[in-house]
């Protein structure tokens, strides 16, 4: 399920298309980047309609040369046609003028004439096409270089999911089911399930401040630490100390992780959990029908030096549910910029109480997503944990 939930980012990659220059003859007039624009005739027609217009004019005009207004043909030409054919435009150019001019001069001044002329269209139309050819050997590199980008971020990405689990626990009892979208290919959500004993397992979702690489880096080292502290001690107040001191240390004041750590005995059917400032998980009890909010009792990680946290704790029964998420599901905007809200997601959770935890998280997300039109404005994270003590019976959908 995690890597269905995982969006490719092809689309951020242009699709190859043929080059059509090289493919048609038809367009070999024209300059790459204009070939697959329009008509491959209305460039070559205009420029030579302009060329045509401006010799007839000059034809009509006996008291001055008009020889300069050529420039303005041999300038569009520049632009939109290739290299060899904007500078065979220039004698055609000369020529028209030497001919069709009836003014009479004398030879050596017509021949002085044409050379200045000759040489004046020649420089116009190398600055042009070396200032294009420079902005296209910079179109290139920037290319290049957000191809590039974009394989490091695909990189990134698969690095990324590494740290997310890969397989469901195996404790039984539960039901685990959760899922990470991340907005921008990498994202700064965390979410984890990491089995202590055969009975007992620890649940984690975190939310790192801020979106894409940055988020990401600070995340894997979340990440990482919590899997070295789930291991080194139970005792999660004291994971969550330490934890503040690592990020502290390794981030800025503007980068901070909310934290929900949980853990979850079978046999005892119990649910302790540290909430650092993280969005308040959601607790659906089958015998009673309601919700509780596991809400926050301390600052999210790496704020403040003093991490002074309260371990809450509660009993679980069969059929309970518990929904962890971060604020890329409640914050969700439709058109009209209302939030989801974490009305709606109760909602969700009370009337999909009776499904399988994975059916369920898929029900929220894909509600979620229609919701905001499936744009969401941060990363989405879903865990759904279901207590299924007794064998009792779940509804997939």
């Amino acid at each position: 399920m995690n890597e269905l939930m995982h969006p490719p980012i092809r689309h951020l990659i242009p699709a190859e298309l043929p080059d059509l220059h090289d493919r048609v003859p038809l367009l070999a007039p024209l300059r790459k980047d204009v070939a697959s624009i329009g008509p491959a005739w209305l460039p070559v027609a205009l420029v030579l309609g302009a060329i045509v217009g401006i010799a007839y004019v000059d034809h009509l005009v006996l008291s001055t040369s008009l020889v300069y207004l050529y420039i303005f043909p041999l300038g569009v030409g520049a632009i939109l046609l290739r290299k060899e054919v904007s500078y065979s435009l220039i004698p055609l150019c000369i020529l028209f003028h030497d001919y069709w001019s009836p003014r009479i001069i004398h030879p050596v001044l017509r021949i002085f004439d044409n050379l200045s002329a000759l040489l004046c269209f020649a420089f116009v139309v190398y600055f042009i096409q070396r200032y294009i050819d420079q902005r296209e050997a910079l179109a290139r590199t920037v290319q290049r270089q957000r191809d590039d980008l974009l394989q490091d971020v695909r990189l990134a990405a698969q690095v990324q999911r590494l740290f997310l689990p890969s397989g469901k626990p195996a404790i039984a009892g539960l039901e685990i089911a959760g899922m990470m979208l991340p907005l921008r290919g990498v994202g700064g959500d965390y979410y984890d399930y990491i089995p202590i004993d055969a009975h007992t397992i620890q649940v984690v979702i975190a939310d790192v401040a801020g979106k894409g690489v940055p988020a990401a880096l600070l995340m894997a080292a979340t990440a990482a630490a919590l899997r070295l502290e789930a291991n080194h001690d139970r005792n999660m107040l004291q994971q969550v100390e330490r934890l503040n001191a690592e990020i502290g240390a390794v981030s800025d004041p503007e980068r901070y992780v909310t934290l929900l750590v949980a853990e979850i005995d079978v046999h005892k059917r119990t649910l302790q959990y540290v909430n650092c400032g993280h969005n308040p998980a959601l607790l659906f009890r089958a015998t009673t029908g309601t919700l509780t909010r596991l809400n926050s009792s301390c600052p999210p990680i790496g704020l403040s030096p003093e991490e002074i946290c309260e371990l809450a704790s509660t009993d679980l029964s069969p059929g309970d549910v518990v929904v962890f998420y971060t604020d890329g599901v409640t914050e969700a905007e439709n058109r009209l910029g209302e939030e989801f809200g974490v009305e709606r997601l109760s909602a969700m959770v009370r009337r999909g109480s009776s499904l399988s935890a994975e059916d369920l998280m898929v029900d929220i997300y894909n509600t979620a997503a229609d919701f905001c039109g499936d744009n969401f404005n941060d990363d989405v994270t879903i865990l759904v944990v279901k207590c299924d003590f007794d064998g009792s019976p779940t509804v997939t959908s």
